[in-house]
Formats: C-alpha cells, sequence, structure tokens
C-alpha cells in the first residue's frame, strides 16, 4: 500500500488538473439539470421569451463547455431537434448509437430489444417504449416512477441496472443490463416445479432484492416469474419497476389497485390501504408455485380466484418441509398485520428458518454456486428467450422517430410529460 505524502497530495499536476476541470464540468452539467424544468418551461411561452430578462436567463442558463467554446458553429438542428425534449437532450445517447439486433421481450407500452451500442460493442437490453401509447392509458406517472426506482438500484446485485436512458419526440428508450438466463416464468414452464433447495435460493435472492427496495422506502408491488429473470450464471436479477411506489416508510401505505391477479393480496383485492407486506404476499405466491407449479388459490376463472385469494384457507400438500409449510403459512397470511414481515420486514424473513442454511454475506456477494446454471455461451445465446419474441423482425421505427408527427401538439404534450426522464451516468464515469 502506498501511502502519500502531505506535499506529494498538494501538487497540482497536469493530469490531476485535468481530472479537476472534468469532475468540475459533470458536476455542473448535474446541478444545471434541476433548472432545466424551469427553463424549458419558460423557452416555450413566446410572450415571455421577448422579455429582455428572460432572454438574458435563456442565454446564460446554457453555459458552453470550455472545450467546445472555439468549436466551428453547429449546423441547423433537425426538426427533432427542435421539439422542445427538456432535460431529456442527453448528448451522450441516441437511438442511431445502437445497432437492434432481436426483439426480447414485448409490454403493454412498447419492446425490449437486444442492442450492441456501435462504438463500445457492449450488448444492452434496450427498452423502447411509445409515449403516445403512454399518455393514452395515463401512465406517464408509472413510467417516470420506473426511472426514478432504476437510478436508485445501481448498487443491488439483483436488481436490473440502469445504464442510461434517452427520449426522441415519440419514445423513450432504457439503456438496461443484458440478462439472457431467461425468466423465472420460461424455465417454470419448462420443468413445471423446483425441488426445495434451488426454490430455496431464488427465493432468498428475491428476498434480498425486496429489502432493498424496502430500505430506500419502495414497495415493488409486481412479483411474479415474469419480472424474474436468471442472469448467465444463474442468479436472480429482479426487472419492471413501473408498479413500483416509492416515499412509503416504515407502516406506511398507500391504495393503488395494480398487480396481477395470480398474485394479488387480499388487501388489495379488498381495496383497502396496503403497505410493504404486500410484497411478501407475492413472495409467498412466487415461492408456491416454484414448489407446485401453479400460484397459491389459482383458479382459471379470475372471478372464482379472487374468492379463493380473499376466502379459501391456503392448502399445502405433504411434500414439502414442515420449515418450507411454515414460511409458506406465514408469507401467505391474509391478515397484513399478522403477515410475517409486518413486525420488522426484511429481518423476519431472513431469520426464518426455512433460510437458516443461507449464509446472507456470501448471498449478496454471489458466492454461493446457483443451483441451475443457464449455459449461455454468450450475448447472442438466445435459447432461453421465447421464441414468439426472437422471431419477431426488428421494427425499423425503433431507432428514429417519423418526420410527419414531429410538430404536432402531441408531442409537445409528451415532452412536457417526460421532462427530465434523460439520465447520464455520475461525475466518476466522466474521468
Amino acid at each position: 500500500m502506498t501511502v502519500k505524502t502531505e506535499a506529494a497530495r498538494g501538487t497540482l499536476t497536469y493530469s490531476r488538473m485535468r481530472g479537476m476541470v472534468a469532475i468540475l464540468i459533470a458536476f455542473m452539467k448535474q446541478r444545471r439539470m434541476g433548472l432545466n424544468d424551469f427553463i424549458q418551461k419558460i423557452a416555450n411561452n413566446s410572450y415571455a421569451c421577448k422579455h429582455p430578462e428572460v432572454q438574458s436567463i435563456l442565454k446564460i442558463s446554457q453555459p458552453q463547455e470550455p472545450e467546445l467554446m472555439n468549436a466551428n458553429p453547429s449546423p441547423p438542428p433537425s426538426p427533432s431537434q427542435q421539439i422542445n425534449l427538456g432535460p431529456s437532450s442527453n448528448p451522450h445517447a441516441k437511438p442511431s448509437d445502437f445497432h437492434f439486433l432481436k426483439v426480447i421481450g414485448k409490454g403493454s407500452f412498447g419492446k425490449v430489444l437486444l442492442a450492441r451500442h456501435k462504438a463500445e460493442e457492449a450488448f444492452y437490453a434496450v427498452k423502447v417504449l411509445q409515449k403516445k401509447a403512454i399518455l393514452k392509458k395515463k401512465e406517464e406517472k408509472h413510467i417516470m416512477s420506473e426511472r426514478n426506482v432504476l437510478l436508485k438500484n445501481v448498487k443491488h446485485p439483483f436488481l436490473v441496472g440502469l445504464h442510461f436512458s434517452f427520449q426522441t419526440a415519440d419514445k423513450l428508450y432504457f439503456v438496461l443490463d443484458y440478462i439472457n438466463g431467461g425468466e423465472l416464468f420460461y424455465h417454470l414452464q419448462r420443468e413445471r416445479c423446483f425441488l426445495e433447495p434451488r426454490a430455496r435460493f431464488y427465493a432468498a435472492e428475491i428476498a434480498s432484492a425486496l429489502g432493498y427496495l424496502h430500505s430506500l422506502n419502495i414497495v415493488y408491488r409486481d412479483l411474479k416469474p415474469e419480472n424474474i429473470l436468471l442472469d448467465s450464471q444463474g442468479h436472480i436479477v429482479l426487472t419492471d419497476f413501473g408498479l413500483c411506489k416509492e416515499n412509503i416508510e416504515h407502516n406506511g401505505t398507500t391504495s393503488t389497485f395494480c398487480g396481477t391477479p395470480e398474485y394479488l393480496a387480499p388487501e388489495v383485492l379488498h381495496k383497502q390501504p396496503y403497505d410493504r407486506t404486500v410484497d411478501w404476499w407475492c413472495l409467498g405466491a412466487v415461492l408456491y408455485e416454484m414448489l407446485y407449479g401453479l400460484p397459491p388459490f389459482y383458479s382459471r376463472n379470475t372471478a372464482e380466484m379472487y374468492d379463493n385469494i380473499l376466502n379459501k384457507p391456503l392448502q399445502l400438500k405433504p411434500n414439502i418441509t414442515n420449515s418450507a409449510r411454515h414460511l409458506l403459512e406465514g408469507l401467505l397470511q391474509k391478515d397484513r398485520t399478522k403477515r410475517l414481515g409486518a413486525k420488522d420486514d426484511f429481518m423476519e424473513i431472513k431469520n426464518h428458518v426455512f433460510f437458516s442454511v443461507i449464509n446472507w454475506d456470501d448471498l449478496i456477494n454471489k458466492k454461493i454456486t446457483p443451483p441451475f446454471n443457464p449455459n449461455v455461451s454468450g450475448p447472442s445465446d438466445l435459447r432461453h428467450f421465447d421464441p414468439e419474441f426472437t422471431e419477431e423482425p426488428v421494427p425499423n421505427s425503433i431507432g428514429r422517430s417519423p418526420d410527419s408527427i414531429l410538430l404536432t401538439a402531441s408531442v409537445k404534450e409528451a415532452a412536457e410529460a417526460f421532462l427530465g426522464f434523460s439520465y447520464a451516468p455520475p461525475v466518476d464515469s466522466f474521468l
């Protein structure tokens, strides 16, 4: 270990000076982001823009970076650049930076694609969402919440990471970790159910991820096998944060009716206020499905299934251990105030006898060998993705915005709705 003297630390070398300049530039970029919402609204008001003081504010709010001051003048902006995209004018990312290779998932508002960054040659999962579809269903708050939650997930090994996000006039782009071990749902379909040690391993990693979200006052609300991925080694990666609810402190509640029918907790169905224990119910439902092949209380008739969730006692077949039985009974307790996790949240799950064989420090550091290895040969190995997605042609419109809609009122409305969507990496990645 090298110890520098005070004199050495005080020496301002050329490389250190360059580093300090880079830090300052990045810092100023980050600080300016907070003013952009206000500035963009002023810029959209033609009357306000004529006021000399406002023009002065707009002029000084866009300082040039030192290394660009002597550059040649830029060409006139294209139509898409003329649209106000707010702070989302992320100069570090645009659709043409990527080769979009395969469709690997689909949702209500768009698609997830395997993409290779042209300059970095790195592979990413890029979630491309249609603004028009989001606005039509009034889901913009959920999308912005997903973006906020993704920004908080960068330090947890079992949560998908966001590299950056940006938008065009009609689309939103999340650039995410590419995970190609397959959905837990896909593997459950193929194998019907898992042996208890394998189910325990997955449940522990899921619980760790949920506990971390709860520590940030975030309730996940949509745990299901389709939202649980396996990475190339076989570890859990939780994804899709569109239904997350932020700012739910310990004992705090919310009341939005949302989730997936098979995994809805009784209090949600009753349309009562609910808290973070809703996630522990869902963990119980997923663990039950891993052990038995179907969710608890399942019925093809949705009304009957809802009635089962509310009124039918939990029935457990005798082919599981007593500790697994006890855990399921605790997690699938209909009264949320008596549910496992109601008093001490993740610590109650962590200390349950079912997980007594788990070394939680080793788990979080990925030192426990997963019970199943997806054996993928590399990024292009798509064997664990549903052919329904991968055989679909990549739409030509993914990487571009049709010029015909660029100046419509709906695009201006979309720009306003998604102000602040874009995210660039933090300061240390500029060095």
